[in-house]
């Protein structure tokens, strides 16, 4: 039996997001399944140890609309892709009339899908669980979890020269966006902190944004310099051996928070500007809040409210 599962969103997290609950198509079938998604969701690197997970396929849309797969042309050139696999089923994790009619042309049988048309105000995890529930009857707790090979996890220890008495903390101090990037002055505080008390080592999780970079420069120019170690000349694959080596994650909400939590490291989630699941979706996660704010949503606009302080107190009562 080949299985087609469709994830079309954008980005990393979503991609975690979402792991669980494709995982449960191919459980539930007992059979490794198809994937549908986009590049940047980074799925081949984060999910190459996947067993549940036969074959990747790249979905080539983009915001320019000359992907292969965009438009009417786009939509021809992936029924051909698809039918040529011959898939007996089809799970689509979104409400789109155009891939309901795209499983269609490629004569996959039997099509199971989100309600059409029922995009707005959709809750990202609540939606996935009614429709697993509804069509399979199987119940999906929100934990993804990404495999590290421990090869590659030993590797790293030797690599970095990773000691055990050193608490490993990984900060992931990047963002997509200015307003999800807390200011460095935020984390040399709490790492300021953090030393006095503890031998420590700062693995830097950041993109190649010039913004990121920059509060990247501002850490490794501090007094910090030689207890950092930067992460944003590796790939997503070879940083997940890096993460699994440390004891906690301190990240913005960003990828590097989503993958830390579904390694299995507990994660601290600062949620400056985005809605409060995307920081505690996880059993991993342990979000903080801007000082004054009882959630936070777009809009909050509060990376500037974010209390060292606080960051500390809640690493030392999960480090304890």
């Amino acid at each position: 039996m080949k299985i087609l599962t469709i994830q079309n969103r954008i980005g990393i997290g979503d991609m975690v997001i979402f792991l669980p609950f494709i995982e449960a198509v191919a459980k539930k079938f007992s059979t490794p399944v198809y994937l549908l998604t986009k590049e940047s969701s980074k799925a081949s690197q984060i999910l190459k140890s996947n067993k549940n997970i036969k074959e990747i396929i790249i979905l080539d849309r983009n915001n320019n609309k000359n992907g292969y797969h965009d438009g009417l042309t786009g939509s021809l050139n992936l029924i051909k892709q698809l039918k040529a696999y011959n898939f007996d089923k089809i799970f689509i994790f979104n409400s789109s009339l155009r891939y309901n009619l795209i499983a269609r042309f490629a004569l996959i049988k039997s099509i199971y899908q989100y309600p059409l048309f029922r995009k707005k105000n959709q809750h990202i995890i609540s939606a996935a669980q009614n429709f697993l529930q509804s069509n399979l009857e199987i119940k999906v707790d929100s934990n993804p979890k990404i495999l590290v090979d421990d090869k590659e996890s030993k590797l790293v220890q030797s690599k970095y020269n990773i000691l055990n008495n050193q608490k490993k903390i990984l900060l992931g101090i990047g963002g997509s966006g200015p307003t999800k990037r807390i200011p460095p002055e935020i984390f040399l505080k709490f790492m300021d902190e953090c030393s006095n008390k503890y031998d420590c080592k700062f693995f830097l999780a950041t993109g190649k944004n010039e913004e990121e970079q920059k509060i990247l420069k501002k850490i490794l120019d501090s007094k910090f310099k030689t207890q950092c170690i930067a992460l944003d000349e590796l790939k997503l694959s070879e940083t997940l051996p890096v993460i699994k080596n440390c004891n906690i994650a301190i990240c913005n909400d960003s990828s590097f928070s989503h993958l830390s939590a579904a390694v299995g490291i507990p994660t601290i989630v600062l949620m400056a500007d985005t809605p409060l699941l995307y920081g505690s979706y996880s059993p991993q996660m342990h979000p903080i809040l801007p000082d004054g704010e009882k959630t936070v949503t777009h809009d909050t606009l509060g990376k500037d409210k974010i209390n060292p302080k606080k960051i500390f107190e809640k690493f030392q009562n999960i480090i304890n």
